[in-house]
């Protein structure tokens, strides 16, 4: 298993938790909004970060750390990961596993084993052949259906989270979107930040205004429990 970043302090990662976050590289999407373009495309520029350097970190620093969490990329792809977080975990902390929802089976079997407390999916675009556009790839939308699933009948805390490109994603779309999971415990809309995407064109889009992204949240919140805004408005 390479880890690639860590970030020893964030309030940023896991709302209401002060963690430690974990980089893996790679992932099977490519989507242009993407600000992790490195660690995707090219992964092996990274130098790695020994694991016993975090544990170090963790074990260190337990009197204020609240979890660590794991991210990328996409942790899914290695087949490793369940070792990883068993091995955060008998640090004793807490842990959130940040995924793109391609890999329904390891995320059922990682939730099985107890080896995450918190679980942030992406959810790209609503599903259907759109979704292709916003991943940068041909995604197997079954699989995302299935992570949604296994989510929201699993008893783990979890969300689903959307970053809203206004090029890419209309207001009827984010609705589609709440609509699909509706009835979930948390959905979060994360204003597009421009700057360093993966698609470069994307860096001359102005973000949509505050006003629009809260008109957003309030039509997904006849759909779900809770809307949580994202990044600067």
């Amino acid at each position: 298993m390479r880890i690639v970043g860590f970030i020893k302090t964030s309030l940023l990662d896991w709302d209401g938790h002060v963690v430690s976050s974990i980089y893996l590289p790679g992932c099977n999407f490519l989507c242009p909004f993407c600000h992790n373009q490195d660690m995707v495309l090219h992964p092996e520029s990274f130098e790695d970060v020994p694991f016993a350097v975090i544990a170090d970190y963790v074990r260190s620093n337990s009197e204020f750390l609240d979890g660590v969490v794991v991210t990328g990329g996409e942790p899914t792809l290695h087949r490793d990961l369940p070792q990883l977080l068993r091995q955060i975990k008998e640090l004793g902390t807490k842990v959130k596993l940040d995924t793109n929802g391609t890999n329904p089976q390891m995320l059922r079997d990682i939730i099985d084993a107890g080896l995450v407390d918190y679980v942030a999916m992406d959810l790209k675009a609503p599903l259907n052949e759109r979704y292709d556009d916003l991943a940068g790839v041909k995604v197997d939308l079954e699989s995302i259906k299935r992570s949604i699933e296994i989510l929201e009948t699993s008893g783990i805390d979890h969300e689903f989270r959307t970053t809203v490109v206004p090029v890419l994603l209309t207001a009827q779309d984010v609705e589609s979107m709440a609509a699909y999971v509706g009835g979930t415990k948390r959905y979060a809309l994360q204003q597009f930040r421009p700057g360093n995407t993966l698609d470069p064109n994307l860096n001359a889009v102005k973000p949509y205004s505050g006003a629009a992204l809260k008109g957003m949240a309030e039509t997904a919140g006849r759909y779900v429990r809770k809307v949580i805004i994202r990044g600067d408005i």
